[in-house]
This record gives C-alpha cells, structure tokens and sequence, in this order.
C-alpha cells in the first residue's frame, strides 16, 4: 500500500502543499504499477545521466517515488501514434 501522508490537525479537509503531502511508492509499489522488474528501476537509479521518475532517498538502499513526480514523468514521456519523432 503507498504511503499517504496524513496531517495531524488539518480539518478542512484540503491537504497543505509541502514535500510530505500526496502519496509515496516505494520501488516494489511503484515496480507493480508501472509493470516493470524492480531492476529496472535500480538500473536508471544508478545510470549515468540518471534516468526514471525523480526520487528520494531515505536510507542507503530505500527511496520513495512520489505520485505527482511519476504521473509528470510519464506525461513527459507519453508518446502519440503517428506524431513526428
């Protein structure tokens, strides 16, 4: 299950904008939505320029992917039939 920040004493029901608002994968999480191998995300983790959706690190080997950064990330990358390359 993602991780969905929760602020304490927000009763308005709207979320503060920051870092911590919206939802986070973890790369097992985000592996299953995208349908790819975890390898897949490590390798373009680690590439040379690095490639993939952005990313935070929390500890040596865990990051978190937040929602909003990959949905950009792949509406940067859709690609459209028949549109010049």
């Amino acid at each position: 299950m993602p991780y969905r920040s929760t602020p304490s004493g927000t009763s308005s029901g709207t979320e503060p904008k920051g870092p911590l608002s919206g939802t986070w994968y973890s790369t097992g999480e985000l592996t299953r939505l995208l349908r790819v191998d975890p390898s897949t995300l490590r390798h373009r983790r680690t590439a040379h320029p690095r490639q993939g959706p952005p990313y935070v690190p929390v500890s040596g080997r865990a990051v978190l992917y937040s929602a909003r950064d990959v949905e950009t990330w792949l509406a940067e990358r859709r690609a459209t039939p028949g549109a010049a390359v």
